[in-house]
């Protein structure tokens, strides 16, 4: 996208004198869905927006600290090159939770040719929603996103204080409208940030944990604007919480023994003519549909990584939660991996359970609808829905529960493999090595207080 193609009224007010805002965040979002770029001057918006900055294209494969991977080649090996960052379309989007108002800028990587950078998560999703087009077929995608309010102080997880009533929040408090009420002002603040920034918010719930709330995202034909909703909507819930004297966090488990945050993902597929080719009347939707479950069934082993890439996702997929811990599916069962939601037919889709809040959006989507598509290509046949409870050990094939496992899984799947770019695959695999090598060598206090003196 050039600064020609952009609203041309946005860019003059933002460059005008008495515009409060000085400063750019030009940003890409990496493999973890961290947003990395420059801060720049607010007279630079047309070079931003033009093409006419420039980042390594090794940033997109930096660990969770930031840390360049030892030995990868695609750092000092190659010289660390540059990749061109082109504007997604997404424009300027205000940020007004900070101290001084600022602009984000949304970026995604190319190479010096001009070829999209498959290795940058966007253009990952953006290959695997050209594959769906020869088919001429459109996914519909919203995403479910939970996360927790806690304390800003504490170096650990401590629920907060309410706003309202003066305490600290004790208790669970599912789909309670009095929590909903007593954080009101925080979430009117995040629905008026969303707005600003173009992200279809719709309804908030208070969920199983204390201070843990669900807010959905509106269904989108564009898979890319879905996944970009959702991660704008993490950055934006993390910047209103700090407004606020909150802290936010979307880690999957941020208590050990209370409710997990995981971001559910919605789809259905339209043809050119905007039918939804899940639903054929019936109330088991249609042979596509079950040739999509079967792709997700049989890609999910080898693409958990995606969905629990971090150390503490795996605290999460734990039998007995609301986290599947087998690869099945069913209908209207939330203890299933893959649920098939019940209702009007014309609105049958596919619920994807499996993903943490802390999962990256781009690669989540793309991962599913990846999966999905291989499915419907090979017109493969998912095993019988499971009904009843999915965590019983004899019910089918278990989801990878170690984080080592998930990335030998990810390396050796031939699903994973097809969907996405050898260096993608090669700097995620190499990123979680060193991530788990990192978390392999601290010793925990909790392993201080099990062992200093006993043993």
């Amino acid at each position: 996208m050039t600064a020609d193609s952009i609203d041309r009224d946005t860019l003059a007010a933002l460059l005008k004198e008495d515009s409060p805002i000085e400063s750019i965040q030009a940003v890409v979002c990496d493999l973890n869905g961290i947003m990395r770029g420059k801060r720049v001057p607010v007279s630079q918006a047309e070079k931003v927006l033009g093409g006419g900055i420039r980042m390594p294209l090794s940033i997109v494969g930096v660990d969770v600290w930031g840390e360049d991977i030892i030995d990868s080649e695609h750092v000092f090996a190659s010289g660390d090159m540059d990749g061109i960052c082109g504007a997604t379309g997404r424009g300027i989007l205000p940020v007004n939770w900070t101290s001084r108002p600022s602009a984000l800028v949304p970026l995604w990587l190319f190479l010096e040719s001009g070829e999209p950078f498959l290795a940058d998560p966007r253009q990952a999703l953006a290959a695997v929603v050209r594959e769906y087009q020869k088919l001429g077929l459109r996914p519909v995608v919203a995403t479910e996103m939970e996360f927790y309010l806690i304390d800003p102080e504490p170096d650990s997880a401590v629920p907060p204080i309410s706003p309202y009533t003066g305490k600290r929040l004790d208790s669970d408090a599912i789909l309670s409208i009095d929590e909903l009420n007593d954080f009101g002002e925080f979430i009117s603040d995040v629905y008026a940030e969303c707005e600003r920034q173009n992200v279809a918010a719709d309804a908030a719930i208070a969920e199983n944990g204390i201070g843990q709330f669900e807010i959905n995202l509106l269904h989108s034909d564009d898979p890319l604007k879905a996944a970009d909703d959702a991660v704008f909507f993490k950055r934006i819930v993390k910047g209103v919480a700090r407004k606020h004297g909150l802290a936010a966090t979307f880690m999957a488990k941020p208590y050990g023994t209370r409710s997990g945050n995981g971001m559910h993902v919605h789809f259905s597929l339209l043809d050119a003519e905007g039918r939804n080719v899940f639903n054929d009347g019936s109330k088991e939707g249609s042979p596509i549909l079950r040739h999509a479950v079967a792709g997700l069934l049989r890609g999910m082993a080898e693409t958990t990584l995606l969905f629990a890439p971090h150390f503490n996702s795996y605290r999460r997929l734990r039998p007995d939660t609301h986290a599947p811990t087998t690869i099945a599916w069913g209908y209207e069962n939330r203890t299933a991996a893959v649920r098939i939601p019940g209702g009007n037919p014309a609105a049958r889709r596919i619920e994807h359970r499996v993903a943490g809040a802390d999962a990256n959006p781009y690669l989540v989507v793309a991962a599913i609808l990846g999966a999905a598509l291989i499915g419907i290509r090979k017109q493969w046949t998912p095993p019988e829905p499971i009904m009843g409870r999915a965590h019983l050990p004899s019910a089918s094939a278990k989801i990878p529960s170690e984080w080592g496992q998930a990335v030998d899984a990810f390396e050796a799947g031939e699903i994973a493999a097809e969907i996405f770019d050898p260096v993608l695959r090669s700097m995620l695999i190499a990123c979680k090595r060193q991530e788990i090598a990192g978390f392999a060598e601290q010793v925990t206090d909790y392993e201080f207080a099990a062992y200093l003196e006993i043993v």
